[in-house]
């Protein structure tokens, strides 16, 4: 699976932004999708995840103004970000967890986008 991460940018605060993740590769369907987040200076953290199943989790930091999508028709992710925060300034990065039982051993491929910048103005 590749990943390609678009659509970030300068944005007031207050304002809303969406993400996109493009993917290619027939796994990206059958994984479950994920953003996470680098702010200068510190370690990336998870930002939000969909399951297989459609199921959502949502860092608390981004609770109730971030919400996850997929189109697998596209085969693309999509994060909404509402009311966005100072603190939400950071290079965002898609990812895929592809859980492979085809395997003698099952194993977890974890797949990742370039990253793409968003930066909120206060």
């Amino acid at each position: 699976v590749q990943l390609q991460a678009s659509g970030g940018g300068l944005v007031q605060t207050g304002g809303s932004l969406r993400l996109s993740c493009a993917a290619s590769g027939d796994r990206f369907r059958d994984s479950a999708v994920g953003w996470y987040r680098q702010a200068p200076g510190n370690l990336r953290e998870w930002v939000t995840t969909m399951a297989l199943g459609g199921a959502t989790a949502y860092a608390d930091s981004v609770k109730g103004r971030f919400a996850i999508s997929r189109d697998n028709a596209k085969n693309t992710a999509y994060p909404q970000m509402n009311s966005l925060k100072a603190e939400d300034t950071g290079v965002y990065y898609c990812n895929a967890a592809y859980y492979d039982t085809s395997r003698d051993v099952p194993k977890w491929f974890d797949y990742w986008g370039q990253g793409t910048l968003v930066t909120v103005s206060s």
